[in-house]
């Protein structure tokens, strides 16, 4: 695939939204969009395996928000109406002890985005992490990716943990495609425009609470 297809597919046709046909966009891993039915399959093949673990869940989160600050983890699929597979996946944390600081967050992000065969993807680090209530901002700078020019570029990613239909937004919104975006700060995003495909996962948001 050359340089001009996977920009294409990666970044600008991101911003075609949910009802736009030939939209090209972002994964959480190479392996899951090769396996677009895996996730979907998996959370409505076990209703009741979901039912039964909501008590552990809960009791998880608790301890969660006791060990850190503030965090953004799951995956799951964007909806398009013409069936782009594009996965988001999150594992960012940002520790008790550095509360004061979300410039101190780590983890990795990952996003992929196949359509009609053509298609990218790419692996951030996290450098910057801040949520409030159910909403979180996370920045990153792309580590890899095949992508022509993406490595080395920072990224931001808006999610919304609505608890029924998530929402995401990401920073190349305004900028046409990760490649192209020049000098981000850190933790800085875009609104949630976007909607998380139902049955496909969904994103988990740890509130930050800082001492002011």
């Amino acid at each position: 695939m050359n340089r001009r297809t996977k920009t294409a597919v990666l970044g600008a046709a991101l911003l075609v939204t949910a009802g736009a046909t030939g939209a090209a966009g972002a994964t959480s891993s190479a392996t899951a969009s090769t396996t677009p039915s895996t996730a979907t399959t998996g959370v409505a093949s076990t209703p009741s395996t979901a039912s039964t673990a909501s008590a552990p869940s809960a009791a998880s989160a608790s301890d969660e928000r006791r060990r850190e600050a503030a965090a953004l983890t799951g995956r799951a699929k964007l909806y398009r109406s013409a069936g782009d597979d594009i996965t988001f996946s999150f594992d960012a944390h940002l520790a008790a002890k550095d509360t004061d600081d979300p410039l101190k967050a780590t983890g990795t992000f990952e996003w992929s985005h196949y359509a009609g065969g053509d298609g990218a993807w790419a692996k951030a680090e996290v450098d910057c992490l801040v949520t409030g209530g159910k909403v979180a901002v996370v920045s990153g700078v792309v580590t890899d990716s095949d992508l022509p020019g993406a490595k080395g570029k920072r990224v931001g990613i808006t999610v919304h943990d609505t608890g029924r239909q998530d929402r995401l937004g990401y920073s190349w919104a305004s900028t046409g495609n990760p490649v192209e975006t020049k000098d981000l700060p850190k933790c800085v995003g875009s609104a949630p425009f976007e909607k998380v495909k139902k049955g496909t996962g969904d994103f988990t948001v740890v509130p930050w609470n800082p001492k002011f």
